[in-house]
């Protein structure tokens, strides 16, 4: 998802935080042996499911993009707390946030690129440590964290960061050695740091991808490589594309009347049945918001099995990763039927709604449009009705 709008709110506010005081608030320090597993059990696939904490099952989530760029830890502990008494097993937290200048970056940031260099911020008001302090609180709920380790936008310092200091445009970066050489630095510090911990259910190469105008192959050689990059530092976990699941024409299952529109030409550099048969892409990511891409609502219901048949044809699992409708519609109506279709018609995985709302001890409010409130009462229906009936479906027969 895109963040200029939700992000610009939440920078502003941090901003004013920042300035009404004479000095940072102290955090909590935490040390890397409190963020290790503390059991057996790392998250997998399971067939077409995923295996948590010891057991095959289906699951509902959400996204929190925000959760390790909060300076209150208070904050992480309230989203958490809510997130897991819903019922969600999985969230997804940018692991990504860099600047190549500091100066001028009033968030939380955790590597700077420039002409000096490479570097990680270590600064426990704003760097790392807020993202320490994530997985840590993640592991005491309960949560698993599916962490893009980058940023195909802008938000936060994406891909523009690297070409910004090793040249090139955004399509060329996915083949620039200098900006990869950098971006795999980057992963084996993130990967290193958190890969004894149970609480990540997985390694994301980017929030949604994209290479417009590119060959789909382009994408499909960087996800090789990248995944298999990180299957050599970390064999226990999962790794995902993070992508939103663009099909071609020649994808399995495409219908006829849709394939000239721009979630099949592959427009956008990416083929999600080429790209899930890479060996070292445990599981595939789909995204869904009608109404920005040119369709209807009701064109969800196919999008969904869709990617739940090309799921079945390579037998791995398939994750509905995003998927929201703008506050001031009838989000239950809409929402309520895509959920049912995953729940009742395909072997989608699990569905993780964008994104998780609550309202934070602190006051700040990093939330977009799209955001649903929890204990509002459309969250009880897509939110806590739905998690408990995704986790009590049964694993048998697949669909």
């Amino acid at each position: 998802m895109h963040l200029l709008n939700s992000l610009s709110v939440f920078v502003l506010l941090v901003t004013q935080s920042l300035l009404a005081t004479c000095a940072p608030t102290p955090v909590e320090h935490v040390a890397i042996s409190d963020i290790e597993a503390r059991g057996s059990h790392y998250p997998c696939t399971s067939g077409r499911l995923f295996n948590i904490d010891g057991v095959t099952k289906y699951f509902a989530g959400t996204n929190t993009w925000w959760l390790g760029h909060l300076f209150s830890n208070d904050d992480v502990n309230a989203a958490l707390s809510e997130i897991a008494a819903t019922g969600y097993k999985v969230t997804r937290v940018w692991g990504f946030g860099n600047t190549n200048d500091p100066s001028k970056t009033p968030d939380v940031y955790y590597q700077v690129l420039n002409s000096s260099g490479q570097y990680i911020n270590y600064n426990p008001q704003n760097g790392i440590a807020r993202l320490d302090y994530a997985i840590s609180a993640a592991q005491k709920y309960g949560v698993k964290l599916i962490l893009p380790l980058l940023n195909n936008f802008d938000d936060l310092g994406g891909i523009n960061t690297y070409t910004n200091i090793y040249g090139g445009t955004h399509q060329g970066f996915y083949t620039n050695a200098a900006a990869q050489a950098a971006y795999k630095n980057y992963i084996k510090f993130i990967v290193n740091r958190y890969k004894s911990s149970s609480a990540i259910f997985s390694w994301e190469l980017c929030n949604e991808p994209r290479c417009s105008g590119c060959d789909p192959s382009v994408i499909t050689k960087w996800a090789t490589d990248i995944s298999a990059y990180i299957k050599s530092l970390d064999r226990n976990h999962m790794v995902s594309l993070g992508d939103e699941g663009w099909l071609t024409s020649t994808s399995t299952n495409t219908i006829s009347n849709y394939e000239q529109s721009y979630g099949y030409t592959g427009y956008e550099g990416v083929d999600f049945q080429k790209n899930l048969a890479i060996k070292t892409i445990d599981f595939g990511t789909f995204h869904m918001y009608p109404d920005q891409w040119g369709y209807n609502f009701t064109w969800g219901n196919t999008w969904i099995t869709q990617h739940n048949a090309i799921g079945r044809a390579l037998n791995k699992p398939v994750l509905m990763e995003e998927f929201a409708v703008a506050q001031g519609q009838d989000r239950v109506s809409i929402m309520g039927a895509w959920q049912d279709t995953v729940l009742t018609k395909t072997s989608v995985a699990g569905d993780m709604m964008w994104q998780f709302g609550t309202q934070f001890p602190s006051g700040i409010n990093p939330f977009d449009y799209y955001a649903m409130y929890w204990n509002t009462s459309e969250f009880k229906v897509l939110g806590d009705q739905h998690a408990k009936a995704m986790t009590a479906k049964k694993t048998k027969p697949l669909l």
